[in-house]
């Protein structure tokens, strides 16, 4: 994955997008900087497709979190900067399940855990996790499940 990103910049740089070659360029530093955080820790040099993939949900993550503080601030050129990035960013992601989808995974999750009530959402959250861990964003499927297991 971290070879199709280089790659990608490669072709930005070329074409001269600067959004494009900026946002790629976070990635690639969030990237570098995950592998030497591992180096230390005596793991392997190269880090797993699945790591590069929580890093970029986790970028998104944080620029979600920064829209709404720009929302808030009424910074709208900020707000439609960091959409832009996510835009990018979600390039590289797996296909994410829609609302529809994320409510039928969650459904199904809760009758095979046979949970009950919130205090068997633990349950259920792990049981997705194994299952759509690539493709399920968390934060929509928490909040399903709240609803469900009221």
């Amino acid at each position: 994955m971290k070879n199709i990103i280089v790659n990608e910049l490669s072709s930005s740089l070329k074409s001269g997008n600067k959004t494009r070659i900026h946002t790629l360029r976070l990635i690639i530093a969030a990237i570098k900087d995950k592998e030497i955080a591992s180096r230390s820790n005596g793991e392997n040099e190269e880090i797993s497709d699945e790591v590069v993939i929580n890093l970029l949900k986790k970028m998104i993550k944080q620029r979600n979190d920064s829209i709404e503080m720009f929302e808030k601030a009424n910074r709208q050129e900020l707000v439609e900067k960091e959409q832009g990035e996510i835009i990018i960013i979600s390039e590289f992601l797996p296909a994410q399940l829609d609302e529809s989808q994320t409510i039928k995974v969650c459904e199904e999750a809760i009758s095979q855990s046979s949970a009950q009530n919130l205090k068997d959402i633990g349950k259920v959250i792990k049981l997705l996790k194994e299952r759509h861990s690539d493709s399920l964003d968390m934060s929509i499927a928490s909040r399903i499940l709240k609803e469900k297991l009221k």
